[in-house]
């Protein structure tokens, strides 16, 4: 790309500039701009607009559309997400008072990094790079589910050896099975301000900067393992949670003889020290290292909290949590190919398979985890709960955010409240299937503009453009109604990309007692009934392939969804004046 960053005075500031033109096209939900020189009826001019693929066979027209009559201006984006690296016409056609214009441009290589990654892994020159002989996993401790505690010792304070608080007691549902701790190796591309280095579209991607040692847990079914070892499952947590949620997602996979492990995303696990105790049936205990992902940033509380880490620092702050994602879809790529044929237990058996391995992802694990699913067909089904993007628009319209969005547009110098600045915003930026919108303040279309870069720049990172790689036999999606964590549209988005909609299930918490409470973490809400149907519903479907119906004839699950514009009702509430 070639921006202009000459002027710095504006919203967009020259950090995003330089980085947006490190990319190799536009976004693939671009923010288009049309300017008249007379005004316009933006109802009317909508129908008149067209985004075309070169050399015909595709064609959508606009959504989200924006007037500001000051400029005369109309802003819209595609009502389909584009595909990466193509090349596209928009067309205006002729109306009274206006001419047909057309403007070529081409979307950006939005996939190519990750798969870069996953290419690296498979050809080996990731390992080599970094001094990796052999994928596989350490064994740190074998232990029986029953009559085994198990605690979780946060490494919380930004100091060497020092642990943050009281042990926390991690829920074990199940009576059965064997729990493995240990680590394993995987190539990191990330450098020290979270980025991972960009590069050109045509070369076989960055070099790996290190070798890292990560934690695992894992959850093995009750009784001997069939030849060749338990099938597997890896199991993706959510934002600020860690790998221990595996203890609970794990109970009816064992039912089904799928074991189940985990590792902890980039940025979380809190930090290097923090560590298991392990209480045994003869009252002895063992401390195991947990090594935590988390790191002290150098903000003013001195702590490493639940996602520290995980979104990048200094001058390269525009990029977010994208390189994160990516790298965390890597190490998952990378635990896949260290499970083959593990022996947990020393009897030169195989106890864990690494064949036709699935995923579940939970929120956040979701996001990933729909990545993942898109760039590794070693990943043989992928099971996505409350999954969303992109992550911009989660933090824009949820209310679980609204500080982190308020941080976001404070730090682009604008004057003015944060507070009041993100309701202003939903002026400019209309969500999926709201009628055009009418927009005068300058400021307001200022922080469009921003949020609009800070997508494009975050979209190689970003569930919804993987979606469209993902074929639908491979994949469960389920929805909760009314999500104030993960907003409904955005995950409309992740599964409208993909054309995902016959593999995705409906959960109506609307049905249920707990109507009045956000359904967004239902899925590991257990003993509630749904996320006991919930889980059973992702078991069966990682072992048959096949999406059953939790709940059969009752309402509280539709399998598949029945409506899907239903996800576009919960929005956010615009000040804007209609046209």
């Amino acid at each position: 790309m070639a921006l202009p960053s000459t002027d710095c005075s504006t919203v967009i500031a020259c950090g995003l500039v330089r980085r947006l033109n490190q990319l190799d096209g536009f976004d693939l939900d671009p923010r288009l701009a049309i300017r008249f020189t007379d005004p316009v009826d933006p109802s009317e001019v909508a129908g008149l607009i067209s985004i075309e693929r070169e050399g015909g066979g595709w064609r959508t027209g606009v959504d989200r559309v924006v007037y500001n009559p000051l400029t005369l201006t109309v802003y819209a984006h595609p009502a389909e997400q584009l595909a990466p690296g193509t090349t596209y016409r928009l067309r205006l056609r002729s109306s009274p008072g206006t001419g047909p214009a057309e403007e070529r441009f081409t979307t950006l290589s939005a996939t190519d990094g990750l798969l870069d990654l996953r290419r690296q892994i498979d050809d080996g020159t990731a390992f080599r790079a970094t001094g990796i002989t052999r994928p596989g996993l350490r064994i740190d401790g074998v232990f029986p589910v029953s009559g085994t505690t198990v605690q979780f010792e946060a490494d919380t304070i930004a100091a060497p050896g020092a642990l943050g608080g009281p042990p926390v007691s991690v829920p074990q549902p199940m009576s059965g099975g064997t729990l493995v701790f240990g680590s394993f190796e995987a190539p990191s591309w990330l450098r020290q301000d979270v980025t991972i280095q960009q590069t050109p579209t045509g070369d076989a991607g960055p070099d790996p900067v290190a070798a890292d040692r990560l934690p695992f847990v894992a959850v093995l079914p009750e009784g001997e393992a069939p030849a060749g070892g338990w099938p597997v499952a890896v199991f993706g947590h959510g934002f600020t949670e860690s790998m221990t949620r595996v203890f609970l997602a794990a109970q009816e996979n064992a039912q089904r003889g799928i074991a189940t492990i985990a590792t902890n995303a980039v940025g979380h696990g809190y930090g290097p020290e923090s560590r298991w105790i392990i209480g045994t049936s003869d009252g002895e205990s063992r401390t195991l290292p947990s090594l935590g992902r988390g790191v002290d940033q150098g903000d003013t509380d001195a702590t490493i909290t639940g996602a520290e880490g995980f979104s990048a620092t200094g001058p390269a702050a525009a990029v977010s949590s994208r390189d994160a994602l990516r790298q965390t879809a890597a190490d998952i790529m990378t635990l896949v190919r260290s499970l083959r044929g593990t022996d947990v237990d020393g009897d030169r058996r195989a106890d864990l398979s690494g064949h036709d391995v699935g995923y579940a992802g939970q929120s956040l694990g979701g996001m990933y985890g729909a990545m993942l699913t898109a760039a590794d067909p070693a990943v043989a089904r992928s099971a996505l709960n409350v999954p969303g993007g992109p992550i911009t628009e989660i933090a824009r319209l949820a209310p679980s955010f609204e500080l982190v969005t308020e941080q976001a547009l404070e730090a682009t110098g604008l004057p003015g409240d944060p507070a009041a600045m993100r309701q202003l915003v939903a002026e400019a930026l209309p969500v999926v299937g709201q009628d055009p919108v009418v927009a005068t303040a300058p400021r307001a279309l200022l922080l469009a503009d921003y949020l609009a870069g800070a997508t494009w720049l975050a979209r190689p990172g970003s569930p919804e453009a993987f979606a469209p790689l993902i074929r639908p036999e491979r994949v469960l999606v389920q929805v909760a109604l009314g999500d104030r964590s993960v907003p409904n549209s955005t995950s409309f988005s992740v599964v409208d990309a993909g054309a995902l909609w016959s593999r995705t299930s409906l959960y109506r918490g609307d049905e249920t007692p707990d109507e009045a409470s956000n359904p967004h973490a239902f899925l590991l809400q257990t003993p509630r009934p749904a996320a006991l149907q919930g889980l059973a519903q992702i078991a069966a479907f990682l072992d048959t392939g096949r999406v059953v119906d939790p709940d059969a004839a009752e309402e509280v699950w539709e399998v598949p969804i029945r409506d899907p514009a239903v996800l576009l009702s919960q929005r956010e509430p615009a000040p804007a004046q209609q046209p």
